[in-house]
């Protein structure tokens, strides 16, 4: 089948290569003319865990191509997926931006011909395949297609992973003719037996919020029992093995840490407060676990204050960890990027590492010291914050670790040593919501 993809972020180039390893003839599109050269040149702009691999293979084969113009690409597809940034609306309302989303529509518009499924694979607000529809038939009232709604599910540093072994596909149309089309581009994992949800466009897109929102209130809810934790007495660890053992439950996102970050869980939430207002339903849990995640934030400032005396001006820390999760170079919404710049701000040095977001960060904290690894970031400083659990980080030498230090402080973030480890290398340990 030919495949065309519209736009070359994560979703889209992850979505594209993969989509060529099943087989099918894919070609990405994107108006950046710079981003499609330096794909053409093997160079991958993003850092996602064996995408280079897979893209150079699929190049290779002939299954994979880059252009930047659509008259080459969309008249011959079957089905094109719509893979464009979905960002928070600049008004800071929380509405998602749907500019790039009805712009590409337009101008698949002019280049429909034969019979094509035209599949939104971005996040999307409900009624925006609707909409889609609307573009497309205004732009072309001749034009044989259908819209789908088939929302991505991929984590950062696991996509390639998530999308050949999915929990499950979502796809959401009123045309069984579209239907057919999508089980045709999915065909080795109904070979799998993978589940399918075949839905309504607006089931479909309420979908991917839902999941979301979910997750980030599990989330919100073990970084509430963190701090009381604190409060009482009680280990978090334990708690979240207690709790996560319940079948009904689970153990997944019950891990405490500096609050949720990323492209996705920010402003996802919003978006559906936003849905929900809009449509006169409160959403009081979702409100919720945006609160707390905000107030997280802030309370590891205070963490950080704190474990100083309650001043930071002149102290060095150490910052282990930029990204706001492991295996990516991802710094939007990033914990460490809400907490650093107002400890900064009150006159705190900045040492930091992380093993591929520096480039970026670079760019957006100029002030802060980056160095080639967390041994070298230690050097001097009054304290050690471990902020994102890179693998790296799990089994760092701790006696080494504090000899490089002025101070003997380890703000662990992230739970990934026991208090015992810490202290026993000589360190006063702060953790989240252990004894």
């Amino acid at each position: 089948m030919n495949i065309t993809m519209i736009g070359t972020g994560y979703v889209g180039l992850v979505t594209g290569a993969c989509l060529a390893e099943f087989g099918h003839r894919v070609t990405c599109m994107d108006l950046d003319l710079g981003k499609i050269e330096r794909l053409k040149n093997g160079e991958i702009p993003i850092y996602e865990p064996g995408l280079d691999v897979l893209v150079a293979k699929n190049v290779k084969d002939k299954r994979l191509r880059f252009s930047s113009d659509m008259a080459d690409c969309v008249p011959s597809a079957q089905a094109v997926f719509v893979a464009v940034g979905t960002p928070s609306s600049r008004r800071g309302d929380g509405y998602a931006d749907l500019t790039y989303i009805y712009a590409a529509a337009k101008d698949i518009a002019k280049h429909l011909t034969d019979y094509t499924v035209v599949v939104d694979k971005s996040t999307v607000p409900v009624g925006t395949a609707r909409q889609v529809q609307r573009i497309i038939r205004e732009e072309n009232p001749e034009a044989d297609f259908d819209v789908a709604s088939n929302p991505e599910f991929l984590r950062e540093g696991a996509a390639i992973n998530d999308f050949m072994r999915p929990d499950r596909v979502v796809v959401g149309t009123d045309s069984a003719k579209a239907r057919e089309i999508m089980r045709e581009v999915y065909n080795p994992l109904f070979l799998l037996s993978t589940p399918f949800v075949f839905t309504g466009l607006e089931s479909a897109e309420l979908i991917k919020y839902a999941a979301n929102a979910f997750l980030a209130m599990k989330i919100s809810f073990i970084n509430e029992m963190a701090t009381l934790c604190e409060e009482v007495d009680a280990d978090v660890v334990d708690l979240a093995k207690g709790v996560g053992l319940d079948g009904r439950i689970g153990s997944k996102f019950l891990h405490p840490g500096p609050g949720y970050g990323g492209s996705c869980f920010p402003k996802d939430t919003l978006a559906l407060l936003r849905i929900a207002q809009e449509h006169g339903v409160t959403a009081r849990s979702v409100e919720a676990a945006v609160e707390i995640n905000s107030a997280q934030k802030a309370r590891m400032v205070k963490k950080i204050r704190d474990a100083l005396g309650g001043n930071e001006a002149g102290k060095t820390i150490a910052a282990l960890g930029l990204a706001f999760k492991p295996e990516t170079d991802d710094l939007r919404e990033s914990p460490p990027l809400s907490i650093l710049p107002p400890l900064a701000e009150k006159g705190a040095i900045i040492r930091a590492h992380d093993p591929q977001a520096m480039k970026e960060a670079k760019k957006l904290y100029p002030n802060f010291i980056y160095v080639e690894n967390a041994y070298e970031a230690c050097d001097g400083a009054d304290v050690v914050v471990l902020f994102t659990e890179w693998n790296q980080y799990r089994a760092l030498d701790l006696a080494d670790l504090k000899a490089k230090m002025k101070g003997s402080i380890f703000v662990d973030l992230r739970n990934v040593y026991s208090p015992k480890q810490i202290t026993d290398a000589g360190f006063t340990y702060y953790g989240l919501g252990r004894k």
